[in-house]
């Protein structure tokens, strides 16, 4: 028997679909994994933010492309990098356990993200955070893979930033601090610092209708994980958040209940609208998060976002 992943060629894109095969072999002795990689319009425009150039959809159209035709059996990605909504006729076929869902600071070894004047960061929702934390500081958009923005921290003139913000997941991932002892990482709480929907989660995607493959990925799937990140992207999508707006979500399920920190933010001033809510149906959840925080300023902030 035989699946084809499909998968992006970054190293945090091969580690998770090497991941996701490794997993399948496991739950199938015998299977045969092929891994076919693509290239994405996100990986080609790397000197402009993603809210200039289209968004997160940027990171999975090939993909889903080749996964529609056949050319694929299934994909692999990160999950915070796939719009809420799904082409017709594909669907998530395995959400594994979550890895960390942290956001982390790096910076150069010996030195204190306290003093930091200029912060890098690909992402409006750390840059409104960033901008609160360090509210003389210069936050600056970079792009790239991991490693790369990584180095931003030891390079030269312009280029360099004295602190970088990264998810905590990719840099355990590729096991950053192996490969250089010049830097040093600082994981940030996520009740304080919220993290974006779906970090730290990998979402493997197949054709709706292909029975053996859904099959094949049902061990893979983590039900504790998909309740926290279903609840986080019914949020996203009923603020109808998108690259272009800062919004973060981060659910916890235990013991039958979930429970949702959710805020929406703007990149220039800072400001930020959270909540807090405990539910036991994600999809309800994450509506009630989204009724609280338009209610509570959110409304306003995403009218002067979007004017």
């Amino acid at each position: 028997m035989r699946i084809r992943i499909g998968t992006r060629g970054s190293a945090l894109a091969l580690w998770q679909a090497d991941h996701v095969a490794a997993r399948l072999r496991d739950a199938h002795p015998g299977l045969e994994v092929e891994r076919i990689i693509f290239t994405t319009r996100g990986d080609h425009i790397l000197d402009r933010p993603l809210a200039e150039i289209g968004g997160k959809g940027l990171f999975t159209k090939e993909l889903e492309v080749a996964l529609d035709e056949g050319g694929i059996d299934l994909a692999v990605h990160s999950l915070k990098d796939m719009p809420v909504a799904l082409p017709p006729g594909l669907t998530l076929g395995a959400i594994p356990v979550r890895a960390d869902v942290r956001d982390c600071l790096v910076v150069r070894a010996g030195e204190s993200p306290d003093d930091a004047q200029t912060i890098g960061t690909a992402s409006l929702r750390r840059t409104c955070l960033a901008r609160r934390r360090w509210p003389k500081a210069e936050v600056t958009s970079i792009r790239g893979n991991v490693p790369t923005r990584v180095g931003r921290v030891h390079d030269e003139g312009d280029r360099r930033m004295d602190l970088v913000i990264l998810a905590a997941a990719g840099l355990a991932r590729l096991e950053i601090l192996k490969q250089r002892d010049d830097i040093e990482l600082y994981p940030l709480n996520p009740e304080t610092w919220v993290p974006a929907v779906g970090q730290g989660a990998l979402a493997v995607e197949c054709r709706e209708g292909d029975a053996r493959v859904r099959e094949l990925l049902a061990p893979l799937h983590h039900a504790d994980t998909a309740a926290c990140v279903t609840a986080e992207r019914a949020f996203l999508r009923a603020v109808e958040g998108d690259c272009r707006v800062p919004v973060g979500a981060y659910a916890t399920f235990d013991r039958g209940t979930l429970r949702l920190r959710a805020a929406i933010g703007h990149p220039e001033t800072g400001g930020l609208v959270e909540t807090v809510k405990l539910g036991t149906d994600a999809e309800t959840l994450g509506l009630e998060a989204a009724e609280a925080v338009l209610a509570a300023g959110g409304r306003e902030l995403l009218a002067s976002l979007r004017a």
